[in-house]
């Protein structure tokens, strides 16, 4: 199914990468992030709903290409923000072309992004298209206001943080554009109402949550081939992962004190020694075993919350499909 949507995706976000100019310093690179590939779960899971509730193909697709250009559009923005250096097993944008032309180039993405919404009044209708770009804003709010929280925990150094505090953060930041909006989007298109729209949200932190925290162990355990970005690259940047705040509280007063030190250095001064010292208090700790049971824990809830959602919706690939993810965002490699 991913590889169906994601097919039907890529073909309708053609037409907005198509070649124009300024071409070298905007739209060549515009259609970089798009063309390195992706597993498509945003537009998929999009497409998925929509289709449950009785939308067609054609009336889905649209807003499965503004989901998947604001998604890149993060992505470059998200690179500078953590100083990556990699994305989908290539250098970052920023890396390449300069951190200037990588914010401009983020900034085209997400008004491709925006259009797109707007082009499906042609599909769906003005009122369901407007609908649709109130949603994005809120969504877009949301997910700057989870990524203001993380890069303020890093800046300042923040070091009392618990798991509540970490959920709140991955509700705004990951959830709400990984799973909340893609589902509201596709019910709404599906249904041809507003109505109703907040009953996803439970999902979707179930959901997301479970794929934020499978990520971040990824990050550490991973294969880096089939991950697409650096491995430890979490620790370089010091975030606040649920490993790491697991850490800070299993950790003795020594190994705090170490932490602390490690955390309020600058990306470039961490060295691999003292990444590889993190990582190995992690595991000795019980961390990476802690995050696996609680994304096994969300991956459960979502899957309850899922079967009262679609209870009474007739049996489809598309239903098996969104009842499918949650075990597919832990199983991932």
């Amino acid at each position: 199914m991913l590889r169906r949507y994601g097919d039907v995706t890529r073909v309708a976000l053609a037409r907005y990468l198509a070649p124009r100019e300024p071409h070298r310093h905007l739209y060549a690179l515009v259609a970089d992030y798009p063309r390195r590939g992706g597993r498509m779960m945003r537009p998929t899971l999009c497409i998925a709903t929509a289709r449950v509730f009785g939308a067609s193909l054609e009336e889905a697709a649209g807003a499965a290409v503004g989901l998947e250009l604001l998604h890149n559009a993060f992505l470059v923005h998200d690179d500078i923000e953590d100083e990556s250096e990699e994305r989908r097993g290539r250098p970052t944008l920023h890396t390449t072309h300069g951190t200037a032309v990588a914010v401009n180039t983020g900034d085209a993405l997400i008004l491709l992004g925006l259009r797109a919404f707007m082009d499906t009044r042609a599909t769906i209708g003005p009122r369901l298209a407007l609908h649709l770009l109130e949603d994005a804003e809120r969504m877009g709010r949301e997910s700057v206001e989870g990524q203001a929280m993380e890069l303020g925990w890093r800046r300042d150094v923040t070091m009392h943080l618990g798991d509540a505090d970490y959920f709140a953060m991955v509700l705004k930041k990951t959830c709400w554009y990984t799973t909340i909006f893609p589902s509201r989007a596709g019910a709404l298109i599906g249904t041809r109402t507003e109505q109703g729209l907040d009953r996803f949200i439970r999902f979707g932190f179930f959901l997301g949550a479970a794929f934020q925290i499978q990520d971040d162990v990824l990050n550490l355990v991973g294969d880096e081939v089939r991950y697409g970005k650096e491995l430890d690259g979490d620790l370089q940047e010091g975030k606040r992962t649920l490993m790491m705040m697991h850490l800070l509280r299993e950790a003795t007063e020594s190994e705090r004190r170490k932490l602390a030190t490690f955390l309020a250095l600058p990306r470039g001064r961490r060295t691999d020694a003292d990444v590889r010292w993190v990582r190995e208090r992690m595991m000795a700790r019980g961390s990476v075993a802690y995050a696996r049971q609680v994304a096994h824990g969300l991956a459960g809830a979502a899957r309850e919350e899922c079967t009262r959602l679609y209870a009474g919706m007739p049996d489809s690939p598309d239903r098996r499909f969104i009842e499918a993810l949650p075990s597919w965002v832990i199983e991932r490699g």
